[in-house]
């Protein structure tokens, strides 16, 4: 039978569904989630096939996880093909094409994309023919930026639905049959939301009334005016009911359901907030935690690496290395599916989630480590060192670089042979980079008899200790555990910023007598560096009878006061809220995981009056309209995740100051409550884990004060370049002083570089609540720009202008948005 003929088949099958739905008025989404890595047993594609051809009119929707066709089509070939005749029947819509099923909140912009990208791209090669119209998934994999992502890839619908899997959270419930999704760029894309009447369940705490079309679900729906509420569960693969509602359902597939069920059905505009996404995990605890940060450095490393192995190509160093960044971006993926994060302790001994995280993670680090060498090729001159830097802008930063053998001091001179400002410190040198936007400069060392008296800039006054850099005052008060008890930032009038207990620890210890606090015991210090470029304190304490010790770094020029915080628990302890052995029930609302009060916290109270909260997220930044953040029950979950930041503001919009974490978590904040970082949680879990501590906890976070709000105070920026910091060298790079572009634009940043084919590849972003002009400057000739979107289609064409030996490329950029900018190089 030819194609066009199946089609019009199946068409007919499933209008014929829809009038009987239609005497119903109710529509069922069935299907399927689940693939190699999470659960996906070697019968499940024969059955699947088997199951669509005794039920006719059954309709599958699926979110397989891609990978699951090289094993299916390894050890079942004979089932595949079944199954992929049915799909190109018509009878399965693919609605989650993502490569490893990521909750996408948690994770980077850049990510979100390339789970996208290599997913469909790895699903093409099975289903040729594949169209990806709906995105759909059982678990709550959204984020506010997903419309521009999705129409760019594109995607016609979405769902903001996942009714039967909900443990780790669901969409707010909001409007009726259709909703105009509108993303922080302006985007939009026609979504079937969680309805306003479709209420959580009342008997569990992972589904909502529309997991099985409950009567209570329809009713309420037609009272509210819906003519075609529709329900779903893609159900987990290896179940094996076939059907989830027997033969009288009327299923759907999700493009079908929108093309001509609910066709003329009125949509309604809804700007989804971050704060909508109302998501939880077991946020604090030590497997997360680790999970988080190694997710972090992965994707911090792999996009500075795709970036230096760019500048490589660029000026025809090295060979594009698209296969080894494949295989790197592969690993880190997967690291970021769901299951690593919800249920991180399943699995074997040495083969759990966490477990593999860890391996993954460590394969695309050390694949990027191989990248970088060759990316920037240098000399053997152990006196010279290149410093590289990956963002759009120069950059001058006080940097690090290791003395050569044997040497015992140095100066620093810059590739005029002029000294540049340096500070020695323990085993190397610290010295002031001044390095081109995406590009290289080489600093030269000249060995010096002795080092020079260095002026301290850290006084010891009785109990405190004193640190004076350009930016800041700070005093450090060794009786309290070691808190700054004032912060003075003098670029900002001299404001005061600290309040009482600025940067202290403190939780409920339920096994040791409850609410423990750093500043209970006093704290010793050792000054590791005290120049004018840098200072480094050692604060060594305790907290209810462990010790910690926090390194506190601020640096000259740099507004991020730097702390590297490790608590050496010597055993397991109960942190957080207690709940007694044995009464941990799925279905009980309560959970003590949620309730970040009672967590061990690091403390930020400051002098602000009327504080506001911001708080970045993928491709965005959420401006809260949260009371408080805390709550203790499944039914009442707020959004209260620290993606990369979040920003404290004084209510008179005058002075700010943002933290910084080096992993996704969640941050505290609420009247009379200060903001804070959450440190610890040890106890019940989900499903009644016990999620425990097992060795040291290493977090490394920052404050950075700033003027005004996190906008003006370029906070996004600033914490790109703790991202991706100045990388250096031994030895001198050929390149050195080249910029391989320039970015002009105010807000705008370079969010990744990569080429294919002949072609480069740069995607920006917008972190600003305006309207951006952007421009790209090459010192070589370039022949041709263009836009294209994220499934390679061309967009439209972008002139180039020549200006004083610069080619230009200017892009307009709408708030928070993504462009992908093609260039082709002057042969």
């Amino acid at each position: 039978m030819n194609r066009p003929l199946r089609y019009k088949i199946v068409t007919i099958l499933l209008l014929l569904a829809s009038m009987q739905a239609m005497a119903q008025q109710a529509w069922y989404i069935d299907g399927y989630h689940g693939g190699v890595w999470g659960h996906y047993p070697d019968w499940n594609t024969r059955f699947m096939a088997d199951q669509l051809r005794q039920h006719p009119n059954w309709y599958i929707n699926i979110e397989i996880e891609p990978e699951t066709w090289d094993r299916v089509t390894t050890i079942d070939q004979e089932a595949f093909r079944d199954f992929k005749k049915l799909y190109e029947e018509g009878r399965i819509e693919y609605v989650n094409p993502s490569y490893a099923q990521g909750y996408l909140f948690n994770i980077s912009g850049e990510s979100i994309i390339r789970q996208f990208r290599y997913g469909i791209q790895h699903l093409h090669h099975y289903f040729p023919q594949a169209v990806f119209s709906t995105y759909s998934s059982e678990e709550p994999c959204f984020t506010s930026a997903l419309p521009q992502i999705l129409r760019s890839f594109g995607f016609k619908y979405a769902s903001l639905k996942n009714p039967n899997t909900c443990f780790g959270g669901y969409t707010r419930a909001h409007g009726g049959e259709l909703v105009n999704w509108i993303g922080p760029d302006g985007s939009s894309i026609l979504t079937s939301p969680r309805y306003a009447v479709e209420a959580l369940s009342n008997k569990s705490t992972w589904q909502t009334i529309a997991w099985n079309n409950s009567r209570e679900y329809i009713n309420a729906a037609h009272s509210a005016g819906m003519q075609h509420p529709v329900g779903m569960t893609l159900q987990d693969a290896g179940w094996k009911g076939g059907p989830f509602k027997g033969d009288s359902a009327a299923y759907t597939l999700w493009h079908h359901y929108f093309d001509h069920i609910a066709v003329n059905d009125k949509a309604t505009d809804w700007q989804v907030s971050q704060e909508d996404i109302l998501v939880s995990l077991v946020w604090g605890s030590q497997v997360t935690q680790q999970i988080a940060q190694r997710v972090r450095q992965a994707e911090n490393k792999i996009l500075q690496s795709e970036k230096l192995a760019a500048m490589a190509a660029w000026n025809k160093q090295t060979p594009w290395p698209q296969q080894a960044l494949d295989t790197a971006w592969r690993t880190l993926l997967l690291s970021e599916h769901h299951d690593c994060w919800i249920v991180p302790y399943n699995g074997k001994p040495g083969n759990t989630w966490a477990d593999k995280v860890a391996a993954w993670t460590t394969a695309t680090r050390r694949i990027c480590d191989s990248i970088d060498q060759l990316s920037v090729p240098v000399t053997g001159q152990p006196e010279a060192i290149t410093v590289c830097n990956t963002l759009g802008l120069d950059r001058k930063e006080v940097v690090r670089a290791e003395l050569p053998k044997g040497w015992n001091a140095a100066k620093v001179l810059d590739a005029q042979g002029k000294p540049v400002a340096s500070q020695l410190v323990n085993d190397g040198i610290l010295f002031l980079a001044n390095v081109p936007a995406m590009g290289n400069q080489v600093y030269h060392l000249v060995n010096t008899a002795a080092r020079p008296t260095v002026t301290t800039a850290v006084k010891q006054q009785g109990s405190t200790y004193i640190l004076e850099t350009d930016l800041y005052r700070i005093t450090i008060d060794t009786l309290h555990g070691g808190i700054i008890k004032s912060l003075i930032a003098k670029q900002l009038h001299n404001k005061e910023l600290a309040g009482d207990g600025f940067n202290a620890l403190r939780g409920n210890f339920y096994d040791r007598g409850g609410f423990r606090s750093s500043m209970e015991t006093p704290v010793t210090v050792q000054v590791q560096e005290a120049g004018a470029l840098r200072i480094k304190l050692l604060l060594t304490g305790q907290i209810a009878g462990d010790s910690f010790t926090q390194t506190l770094t601020v640096t000259a020029g740099d507004p991020k006061i730097d702390n590297q915080l490790q608590i050496n628990w010597k055993e397991n302890t109960g942190i957080g809220q207690t709940m007694a052995p044995g009464t941990y029930k799925w279905e009980l609302p309560a959970k003590p995981f949620y309730n970040d009060s009672l967590k061990l916290l690091a403390l930020f109270p400051s002098t602000f009056t009327q504080p506001h909260i911001a708080k970045d997220a993928p491709f965005d930044v959420t401006e809260s309209q949260l009371d408080n953040t805390f709550y203790n029950r499944w039914d009442s979950i707020k959004n209260n995740v620290l993606l990369n930041w979040v920003d404290l503001t004084d209510g008179s919009g005058k002075y700010g100051m943002a933290l910084f974490s080096d992993h996704t978590t969640s941050y505290a904040h609420g009247e009379n409550f200060p903001l804070a970082l959450d440190i610890q949680y040890s106890g019940m879990g989900l499903w009644g884990r016990n999620y425990t501590i097992n060795g040291p906890t290493a977090i490394h976070y920052a404050i950075v004060p700033h003027a005004s709000n996190w906008e003006q105070g370029r906070i996004c920026m600033e914490n790109s370049k703790w991202n991706e910091p100045l990388l250096v060298r031994a030895g001198a790079a050929a390149t050195a002083g080249q910029s391989m572009f320039r970015l002009e634009g105010g807000a705008v940043q370079v969010s990744s570089v990569t080429w294919q084919g002949d072609e480069l590849l740069i995607r920006l972003f917008n972190p600003s609540r305006k309207e951006s002009q952007a421009s790209l400057s090459f010192p070589t000739a370039i022949s041709s720009a263009a836009l294209v979107e994220l499934n390679g289609e061309d967009r439209t064409s972008i002139n180039i202008i020549k200006n004083n030996r610069q080619w230009e490329t200017p892009v307009t950029l709408p708030p928070f948005g993504i462009r992908t900018i093609k260039i082709t190089k002057h042969s």
